[in-house]
């Protein structure tokens, strides 16, 4: 039977498992099987920048760092429930994809 593999992808992991938790009520209430939510390692994007505007004097640095954080679940196909995972409403700062897999 043919899945929909849903990845999520947020800078807040609140938002993030918000969205995770309405997915699986949809789910619960469809009545469809569903695996995950599968958490993957946080990327963490780091950048260091130089405090000095000049250059000159002593090098003070500043890491400025941005955290992502990922979620894929897998569902079975079922049409109510892929439209109401589509009506939710998602942060812009939330990243969905949502693939059909054979």
């Amino acid at each position: 039977m043919p899945t929909a593999r849903i990845r999520l992808s947020s800078i807040d992991p609140k938002q993030l498992n918000e969205i995770v938790s309405q997915i699986k009520e949809i789910a619960d209430k469809t009545k469809v099987k569903y695996s995950g939510p599968i958490p993957f390692p946080t990327k963490r994007l780091k950048i260091p920048l130089r405090t000095s505007p000049d250059g000159r004097g002593r090098e003070l640095y500043e890491t400025w760092e941005m955290r992502v954080h990922k979620r894929v679940m897998d569902l079975d196909i079922d049409e109510r429930a892929l439209r109401l995972i589509m009506r939710i409403p998602m942060p812009k700062d939330v990243n969905v994809e949502i693939e059909i897999i054979e």
